[in-house]
C-alpha cells in the first residue's frame, strides 16, 4: 500500500509526539479496514508507539473484540457516536494503551441512507482525559472517503498528543 505525502507527514507527526509523551496507540477500524494502522506502521520505528490495530468490520467483531454492547449496536447502528465511543474505549482498555482512535462509516458506493448518506463517518478517540466522538461527511468515491477518514483520524491523534 502506498500512502500520499500528506498522510505520511501526519503519521510521522503523530508518532513523534506520542513518542515524546511516552504514549502507545491502538486503532479500532471498520470502514478503513486497517488503513489508519497501516499509515502509522508505514513509518520506520513505529513499533515503539503503535501497539495494535483492531479491524472490526462486522457488528459481531465489534462486540467480540472491542466489547461494544450488542444493545448499543441494535439501538444506534454501527455508524454512530455511541458505537465509535465504545470502540475507542474498548480498544484502549483491551490493548492497555494510552490512546485509541476508532472509525465507523459508510464509504460507499452503496449502503447509505437518508440519515447516514455515503461519506458519513463517525470518529471516536479515547485518551486519559476521556472518550469523545465526532462526525464528518466526506465527498467523493469510496477511495476518497477512506483517504479522508485516515487523514481525519491522524489529525485527531495528532491533536490529542500535542
Amino acid at each position: 500500500m502506498s500512502f500520499d505525502a500528506e498522510i505520511l507527514r501526519q503519521a510521522t507527526a503523530v508518532l513523534e509526539r506520542a513518542r515524546a509523551r511516552g504514549w502507545r496507540i491502538a486503532t479500532a477500524e471498520s470502514c478503513t479496514g486497517g488503513l489508519i494502522a497501516g499509515a502509522l506502521t508505514e513509518i520506520p520505528g513505529s513499533s515503539d508507539v503503535v501497539d495494535c490495530g483492531f479491524v472490526t468490520y462486522s457488528n459481531a467483531a465489534k462486540s467480540a473484540m472491542l466489547g461494544v454492547p450488542e444493545a448499543v449496536l441494535a439501538a444506534h447502528g454501527a455508524v454512530s457516536a455511541e458505537v465509535v465511543r465504545a470502540m475507542a474505549a474498548g480498544a484502549r482498555a483491551r490493548a492497555g494503551v494510552d490512546m485509541a482512535v476508532s472509525v465507523s462509516g459508510v464509504a460507499g458506493p452503496g449502503g447509505g441512507s437518508a440519515d447516514k448518506p455515503v461519506g458519513t463517518v463517525w470518529f471516536g478517540l479515547a485518551t486519559p482525559a476521556g472518550v469523545q466522538a465526532s462526525r464528518q461527511l466526506f465527498p467523493g468515491d469510496r477511495a476518497a472517503v477512506r483517504r479522508a477518514t485516515v487523514a481525519q483520524a491522524l489529525a485527531l491523534l495528532e491533536a490529542a498528543v500535542s
